[in-house]
């Protein structure tokens, strides 16, 4: 699974969703994260299929509603999408929400893992009980636990506790959605200057560097290709312990 990915949240079906795809994977993203909930599941197949790249060499990563958990509910939902992509598996599947009979869900997708039809199984949004009660009803652990993060939720001791299990943590809303003034954060700013970058290269390589995989998600075509430019400069030890004096904790777009 690449640290570096291209999300598509509010990147509605069409040809907007299409073309950032496949400019995403013509510039070089090799993980792409949809979700049945953002609509536009068949606008990144046609991307894919559009595309020149391997599908060996794509990273695909899809989750299913949250008010259709359940067994059985969790086959159709996964078939669905699997239909709406055109694709034959899924590498990485993810509950999108901790709802409604997760066990259920979570034994389903266990199946489908078995199969071959997945080739990992996650969850997205989870807190720390929420995958204890998995990890003490199931077998097959969680791959990945997608859940907010940026400079000011920082869950440094969530990812200890994910990594001691096992579990990678994965970044969504990587730059807050932009909320407390993120790209007018003086010291963001202070570092923008100093390593010559924008303030979110040096957020998403702050990430990158705490091996915490994160997707950013744009249509704009020369962000797209800035915030894949990320592997050539590093903080340094100081400065990635500065950006944590930024961590509010409770500052969360969604609560966890």
């Amino acid at each position: 699974m690449p640290l570096l990915g291209f999300g598509t949240y509010l990147l509605r079906n069409g040809s907007e969703c299409e073309k950032s795809v496949l400019n995403a994977l013509n510039i070089g993203y090799r993980l792409i994260d949809t979700a049945a909930a953002y609509h536009n599941e068949e606008s990144v197949g046609k991307a894919i299929k559009k595309s020149n790249v391997k599908r060996e060499e794509i990273f695909v990563t899809t989750k299913f509603l949250p008010e259709a958990p359940g067994y059985e509910n969790t086959k159709r939902a996964f078939e669905a999408s699997l239909k709406k992509m055109q694709l034959d598996y899924i590498d990485l599947y993810l509950i999108h929400l901790p709802q409604g009979d997760v066990n259920s869900s979570w034994k389903s997708m266990e199946e489908l893992y078995k199969e071959g039809k997945i080739r990992a199984i996650g969850v997205s949004n989870f807190n720390k009980d929420q995958i204890q009660n998995l990890l003490k009803k199931h077998t097959v652990v969680p791959a990945v636990n997608q859940v907010e993060t940026h400079p000011f939720s920082q869950r440094t001791q969530m990812q200890k506790t994910l990594k001691s299990q096992s579990i990678q943590l994965e970044s969504w809303a990587p730059f807050a959605q932009g909320k407390n003034n993120l790209f007018s954060n003086e010291l963001l700013k202070a570092l923008s200057s100093k390593y010559n970058k924008s303030i979110a290269q040096v957020v998403l390589r702050w990430l990158i560097q705490r091996e915490v995989v994160v997707i950013p998600k744009s249509a704009n075509m020369e962000r797209i290709n800035e915030n894949f430019n990320v592997f050539d400069f590093e903080l340094s030890a100081d400065d990635m312990v500065t950006i944590t004096s930024l961590d509010q904790g409770s500052a969360l777009i969604y609560s966890v």
